[in-house]
């Protein structure tokens, strides 16, 4: 078989250029060493139609109105507002921690306080960094500083990551701020909505271009031997492809157990959070997510940290230290050196990127491809 492009990887970053190649022309072989397509936001229903995301929960959301146009030519959306909660000291309230946090866990003297203050220092509707806000002078917000770190930050990050907050890059931290607002959203992006028929169903009108054929269950380095291609496009691992000439990158995995229940609904929100308590981070439930409010049942998804172990589970997330990075920097070099291969994507660039980063970083690389 001979191909203009090898594309490794079926999920967001590999489908979009696939599909962006094939548009102009491009014949494209993609392989992925899953039986399926759409990475990690491949879902599938349940015997009894429950969609569940078989990778843990994938919320869509953007600010990219390009973005969201482009994937909005193979799915039509269900809006959806992301809500969770994370349990504080025995309590569910709202998360990110914002004025409405404030009063469900302080006496109404001691919220009204701190709400004037956090406005008069950052402005309503502000998003502030945790760590930034521990670094406060006035002794009220430092307390509040200590109160959300301790109680919501800490532990969480802990869990999730296997190291405290301070070592990790501020793209992280900066995550999960303080909200100076009554906003119980979840993010707050423009645009906010859930592929009607789910991810699977996207994906697969994405990669249905004549031009794109598709491998499944397959090691790319098998097939390279047999397919003749111009270029490869890497989406995997980035110290994978190259051998480990520096050692291996670390990143984090998950396991998941789903629970079924016979009743309509169990929680009140999409997820909730647990920072101290338990050995798992977040409890999701699936018909949240999936507007499936007719179903007499449901099914909760609980999430648990691990770290990431070659051929036992999966590299969810790249762990953005710094010393991380300067390892990363080495391996890129090595990239730079190669002729006709591009890397991208999270485990491809090693970064933390959202569903929306990804696409739009493979949007930003065709175009880059295309008119190079």
């Amino acid at each position: 078989m001979k191909v203009d492009y090898l594309i490794v990887g079926a999920g967001f970053t590999g489908a979009t250029l696939a599909e962006r190649l094939a548009s102009i022309g491009k014949r494209v072989l993609v392989v992925d060493r899953r039986d399926h397509i759409g990475g990690n936001a491949y879902d599938e229903h349940t015997e009894d139609g429950i969609l569940v995301h078989r990778y843990g929960p994938h919320i869509f959301h953007t600010n990219s109105k390009k973005v969201f146009a482009y994937l909005s030519r193979f799915t039509e959306w269900r809006p959806y507002f992301h809500r969770v909660q994370a349990v504080v000291e025995g309590k569910a309230v709202p998360l990110p921690f914002s004025l409405a946090t404030l009063r469900a866990l302080f006496s109404e003297r001691v919220a009204d306080k701190l709400e004037e203050k956090l406005i008069a220092r950052y402005g309503y509707g502000a998003r502030v960094p945790i760590l930034k806000l521990k670094e406060e002078e006035d002794p009220d917000l430092r307390f509040l500083a200590e109160y959300v770190y301790r109680n919501v930050f800490e532990g969480y990050t802990l869990k999730q990551w296997g190291v405290r907050p301070e070592e990790l890059s501020p793209s992280v931290t900066g995550r999960v701020p303080v909200l100076v607002s009554y906003d119980t959203r979840y993010f707050q992006d423009a645009y906010q909505a859930m592929p009607k028929e789910g991810y699977t169903a996207l994906f697969r009108r994405m990669l249905a271009h004549p031009n794109i054929k598709l491998l499944l269950k397959a090691d790319w380095k098998e097939v390279e031997g047999e397919v003749r291609f111009d270029r490869l496009i890497f989406t995997g691992p980035i110290d994978e492809f190259f051998g480990y000439l520096y050692g291996p990158l670390p990143y984090r995995s998950l396991h998941f157990r789903l629970e079924r229940h016979s009743v309509a609904w169990f929680q009140e929100v999409g997820t909730v959070n647990y920072p101290n308590e338990y050995p798992y981070t977040r409890v999701t439930e699936f018909k949240h997510l999936t507007g499936q409010a007719y179903l007499p049942h449901t099914l909760l998804c609980y999430e648990y940290p691990e770290a990431y172990e070659s051929g036992r589970n999966e590299p969810y997330y790249p762990v953005p230290k710094e010393e991380n990075e300067e390892r990363y920097r080495l391996y890129l070099e090595e990239a730079r050196k190669l002729k006709e291969v591009y890397f991208a994507g999270r485990l491809g660039d090693y970064r933390y990127y959202n569903m929306d980063q990804a696409v739009a970083r493979a949007l930003k690389l065709f175009e880059e491809i295309a008119h190079g």
